[in-house]
């Protein structure tokens, strides 16, 4: 820092800040002092108003610059600002070799501590203690459902320790916690009553609705892929018998008929009131399902037992699916398989005519109830997404 600049070296200074560099960046690449540098670039004429600093004018170039990284980030993340918050997490992290992390939250308005939790959670998930979790849990599910979904954490331990596992009552509770494995010995006759209470038929074969978003039907079926067998839960729309929602799993859980009805929900926005008719399914009538639904102001239908008449619209579309797609088709992967159902129910809203619909598609049936009832009724299946 010793060394005199010439006026050569003053100008190419002062030049490189008008380019856009900060001081901090030319005192790191010259080695000239900070006061020397901002002395320079005073000398220089930058045409600034009177009533603007030197420092205001730096620190616009610095807002400048981040902006554009921020529109860069915008336009090339593969999700936005207000997509799930799982998802911009998940976009960051991807994105964090290329950009800044400060102005990648900033960005997709992810709070930075928000995003550091993220990243521990995930090393916590491969830790030594996680992955034990992860090993037993397939053998405490075994033991649980053998049980009939009667035994407790500490019963449970008690056989884990039997075959010769060294665990801890409260790593059992834990595992069964997180997968809402919980005895129903306590709440049993609750449950039951409640159950007898609420399982009532109110669609009783009645499959024509007045409107879109009056009732809905859902059911899930299974495909057998690969040696493994893949459950697709669909919910249709009975004035169109349009499929507004599928999902597919490995498990023929809660999380499956939940994560297809929460789809269709936030896709078509039905109004209070909605009927709901599905069947008897432990997936159909569980706390979790059952509240999600109440919740969303929907009434909940349930076909009689061993009656698969009283869903006749959900097997028939099932029937379809597999005549004219599943059992046709030699998949190669399950991304093949995922596609094939995407595509097929697209096909089968879009461009298959129904006969109970005047030979009209789903999509053309709900756009002329549209053409004479201007209020929006919900996402079309030209937009379908199945997954």
């Amino acid at each position: 820092m010793n060394k005199r600049a010439t006026k050569e070296e003053k100008e190419a200074i002062a030049q490189r800040f008008k380019n856009g560099e900060t001081v901090t960046e030319l005192v790191k690449t010259t080695r000239f002092s900070r006061s020397s540098i901002y002395s320079w670039i005073k000398e220089s004429k930058l045409n600034l108003p009177e009533h603007v600093k030197l420092k205001d004018f730096s620190r616009l170039k610095m807002q400048y610059r981040r902006l554009q990284t921020v529109i860069e980030i915008l336009q090339t993340a593969p999700c936005t600002a207000t997509a799930p918050l799982r998802e911009r997490l998940e976009t960051i992290e991807q994105m964090s070799k290329k950009y800044n992390v400060n102005v990648l939250c900033y960005a997709l308005k992810v709070a930075h501590g928000t995003y550091y939790n993220h990243i521990l959670r995930n090393k916590r998930e491969n830790s030594v203690y996680a992955k034990r979790k992860v090993a037993l849990k397939p053998i405490i599910e075994e033991i649980y459902h053998k049980s009939r979904e009667t035994y407790g954490p500490s019963k449970i331990t008690v056989i884990l320790k039997d075959r010769g596992y060294k665990i801890s009552e409260k790593t059992v509770a834990d595992i069964m916690h997180a997968n809402d494995w919980f005895s129903i010995r306590g709440s049993a006759k609750t449950l039951y009553l409640q159950q007898q209470k609420r399982r009532e038929n109110l669609l009783k074969q009645n499959f024509n609705a007045n409107r879109p978003n009056e009732v809905w039907v859902s059911d899930v079926t299974n495909f057998r892929f690969h040696d493994k067998t893949y459950y697709i839960c669909v919910i249709l729309d009975l004035y169109s018998r349009m499929v507004i929602a599928c999902q597919v799993s490995l498990k023929n859980s809660t999380a499956l008929t939940k994560r297809t009805f929460l789809c269709a929900y936030q896709s078509r926005n039905p109004p209070q009131g909605l009927l709901f008719h599905s069947d008897n399914g432990s997936n159909y009538i569980s706390r979790s399902f059952t509240d999600a639904l109440r919740s969303c102001g929907v009434v909940q239908s349930y076909s009689r037992r061993k009656t698969p008449y009283d869903n006749s619209v959900c097997e028939s579309f099932f029937h379809n699916m597999k005549a004219e797609e599943l059992y046709r088709t030699n998949y190669r992967s399950e991304k093949e398989l995922r596609a094939g159902i995407e595509t097929y129910i697209r096909f089968y809203n879009t461009e298959r005519p129904h006969r109970t619909l005047r030979y009209m598609t789903p999509l053309k049936f709900e756009e002329e109830y549209a053409r004479y009832h201007p209020k929006q009724i919900g996402q079309d299946g030209s937009d379908f997404d199945a997954f």
